[in-house]
């Protein structure tokens, strides 16, 4: 038997309980007990730029960490202003335009939240003027963007954390170690999903009744994106339109990738090829809202190559609650690995190589163990995923999620997009950052 392939009573002496119970994972984030007291001299002065709904839940998140302080907060929509100082203090600096935030020698740190086709933008601008930077996923709106992130990333020497939290969850972190443990075998296939069922879980988001070119920077918001008249749906429901979000591939698949890299230690596929449709919310948006993808990711070092499969459902009738339900289900020779709000293992005996022997009397797949791994009640990922930023912010340590891990996140989600418009397999190098078309020889 080699290491790889743990018995089954290796797999029980690992699990350290009887095989179907459940172990409560207690660890903190790599800070340590960051909620000790934090010294008035080691205060981090936040600004937020993009004040939507994504921005300020970021920030709520992120002011539970002890020693962090919101001063300023840029918006395009006027309405915005009054909920930041209503939630985060009248004394907050509200304005049209981020650049005068980042002029402020007191911001040390930025959140980075407004309509993905700013991302780059505001973050480039940010690390130049020396400021440390949480960038909302997806990292950037294109590849050609993301590589430009890297690279300011790395001429600034600034910290650069990208905003998909699962990065820092501690279930996932249980996830990477059993992986590597071997306890599955050889894995073989991945399949990830997110499916949803309500009206704002389709992005469908109500538009305020104010909302009017007098309270809206119109212009500032289409930035670099086509000169197009006043239309408030294309601002607070921005995801549904391709000239301002990445579609639900950008937007849910970057999540799973960003987690299911972390658990199997790879760096992207070579191979992406997407389809699906627009099947029922044919509310005018511009992207489908049923999605499946299939992904190439070939060996590396010991780890033996797998196939991906990726899928989201706008419409799938048998989510429970508003923002659906989504997971992984890792599928081993030896054993599978069901990855979502908690980690479950199932693994049975290993296969004989013996394969001209006759089969064996009886059902000799009956034998299962399993075991169960949850984090505790009211776990919050994002906050450990902001405590690790802030972390980092402090001691000038590598953060959890740098622009590299970023822009391999969320490059093939882009790529999904690129697939399913143009119906063909294409290639992605996640070692030189190169995007290709499958030759048809």
């Amino acid at each position: 038997m080699s290491p790889r392939q743990p018995t089954r009573r290796q797999f029980l002496k690992m699990a350290g309980v009887t095989a179907g119970a459940t172990t409560i994972l207690t660890r903190r984030a790599r800070a340590g007990d960051e909620d000790e007291p934090v010294s008035p001299n080691d205060h981090i002065q936040i600004a937020l730029l993009g004040a939507g709904g994504m921005g300020q839940g970021d920030t709520a998140t992120a002011l539970q960490v002890p020693g962090v302080k919101l001063v300023a907060a840029a918006d395009i929509y006027d309405g915005r202003f009054t909920q930041v100082r209503e939630k985060f203090g009248e004394d907050v600096q509200t304005t049209r335009d981020y650049r005068e935030i980042l002029d402020r020698p007191d911001v040390d740190a930025v959140i980075v939240a407004p309509p993905d086709h700013w991302h780059m933008q505001m973050t480039i601008d940010a690390l130049e003027k020396g400021k440390d930077v949480y960038c909302e996923k997806p990292m950037m709106h294109t590849v050609a963007q993301g590589r430009r992130m890297v690279e300011a990333e790395k001429r600034t020497g600034r910290i650069l954390q990208v905003g998909s939290q699962m990065v820092s969850s501690i279930v996932v972190e249980k996830a990477r170690d059993l992986f590597a443990s071997g306890v599955l075998g050889e894995v073989n296939l991945i399949e990830g999903w997110t499916n949803r069922n309500s009206v704002m879980g389709a992005l469908h988001w109500p538009i305020p009744e104010d909302a009017s070119e007098e309270t809206i920077d119109w212009d500032r918001f289409l930035g670099d994106a086509p000169k197009v008249p006043f239309e408030p749906a294309r601002l607070f429901r921005w995801r549904l339109y391709k000239d301002y979000g990445t579609s639900i591939s950008g937007d849910l698949f970057v999540h799973l990738f960003s987690g299911m890299h972390v658990v199997t230690g790879a760096l992207g596929p070579t191979h992406v090829f997407c389809s699906g449709g627009l099947r029922y919310w044919k509310d005018g948006r511009e992207i489908p809202d049923v999605m499946t993808a299939v992904f190439d990711y070939p060996a590396r070092g010991s780890r033996p190559g797998f196939n991906l499969t990726l899928k989201v459902n706008f419409v799938d009738g048998s989510v429970m609650n508003e923002w659906g339900d989504s997971g992984f289900r890792f599928v081993g020779n030896e054993g599978v690995m069901d990855l979502g709000g908690t980690v479950k293992v199932s693994r049975r005996p290993p296969l004989s190589k013996d394969w001209d022997a006759p089969p064996p009397e009886g059902d000799h797949l009956t034998e299962l163990s399993s075991h169960t791994y949850a984090a505790p009640a009211g776990y919050d990922s994002r906050l450990d995923h902001f405590r690790n930023f802030f972390v980092a912010c402090r001691t000038r340590e590598p953060v959890v999620e740098d622009a590299t891990f970023g822009l391999r996140a969320a490059a093939p989600t882009l790529l999904c997009n690129q697939s399913y418009d143009e119906k063909r397999v294409l290639t992605w190098n996640p070692d030189t950052f190169e995007v290709g078309v499958r030759s048809r020889t």
